[in-house]
């Protein structure tokens, strides 16, 4: 069978996503995939009633399935184009690498690192907010460090593992219509003015990050077996603290990463995971960092291998 045409999900349009992402990075953001899905969340969202609990999360519900569908709908057009080997191949591998954004993550944290380096907390604090929703105003150097190495444990998982583990399953509109979710939850799956509009979309993001969470978790420990970190550590911290975070998910991979490097990370007067150890600072910040993208790269190797062995094709 060949490699390039009629097989989805394909080893060849994987391989070929994750170069672009470690190349080339994100596309401009007229052209991004995942731009396009927020203006179409926005543009649902401008529809949905502005009263009444029923109203909005029915209304919810129903933006909570239809954009994702509408994604997914995307990828089966371009799945339809196996009859133009290149086209299908080229627009499969860039819609694919849009479901990801491993060096972007790596970006993201480095910046907050550097600027710690530097001793300029108030640009740390600014460049976090890349990372993660978190109020960075009230925090000192640790609690900086802390919330950059939780948000690169947690989107391991979100921006790599789960785009990943979905395309294996069900291919190209199996990672686009994770992407969707995740790009809903993140503009509308919150509380206070969200509260019920975007109920639907959290919880179904919860639902489809259930076991990626837990396979990054298991990824990270792996990639800290092969780092000589402290995986017994790892392995305790994230059975006796994952279930802290709000999150069902989140705090799985965090506690693990905190295992794993022997610090406290802490979101003051919501979680504290791992046990007092080495204050988290820029070093910590570049082993996080290394764990994740050695993680990644096991797991994003582990679905190319087998895909590879589901089409019967060599490397």
């Amino acid at each position: 069978m060949s490699m390039f045409v009629g097989d989805d999900p394909s080893m060849a349009v994987l391989a070929a996503a994750l170069a672009v992402d470690a190349f080339w990075g994100e596309p401009p953001n007229p052209l991004h995939p995942v731009v396009w899905m927020g203006k179409g969340a926005s543009w649902l969202e401008k529809l949905a009633p502005k009263r009444g609990a029923r109203l909005q999360l029915a209304a919810g519900a129903v933006i909570a399935v239809l954009l994702p569908s509408a994604c997914a709908g995307a990828g089966l057009l371009v799945g339809n184009l196996d009859e133009l080997p290149f086209l299908w191949f080229i627009a499969s591998a860039l819609l694919l690498k849009s479901t990801f954004a491993a060096r972007a993550l790596g970006r993201a944290a480095l910046e907050v690192r550097g600027a710690l380096a530097r001793g300029r907390v108030a640009d740390a604090r600014r460049a976090l907010r890349s990372l993660c929703a978190r109020d960075p105003n009230a925090l000192d150097a640790p609690l900086v460090a802390s919330a950059a190495i939780e948000s690169l444990a947690e989107n391991a998982s979100d921006s790599v593992v789960a785009p990943l583990f979905y395309y294996a399953l069900f291919g190209l509109p199996g990672a686009l219509f994770y992407r969707a979710v995740n790009t809903l939850d993140a503009m509308i799956g919150y509380r206070g003015r969200y509260e019920h509009l975007g109920k639907a979309s959290a919880r179904f993001d919860d639902l489809l990050n259930f076991i990626p969470a837990r396979l990054t978790a298991a990824l990270l420990v792996a990639a800290g077996w092969f780092r000589r970190d402290d995986v017994r550590g790892g392995w305790a911290v994230w059975r006796r603290d994952g279930r802290k975070t709000e999150s069902p998910n989140a705090g799985r991979p965090m506690a693990a990463m905190a295992g794993l490097l022997r610090v406290q990370l802490e979101k003051v007067g919501h979680y504290r995971l791992g046990d007092p150890g080495e204050v988290p600072g820029v070093r910590k910040i570049d082993d996080a960092w290394r764990l994740v993208r050695l993680g990644a790269g096991i797991g994003a190797g582990v679905v190319v291998l087998a895909l590879g062995v589901r089409h019967g094709c060599t490397l």
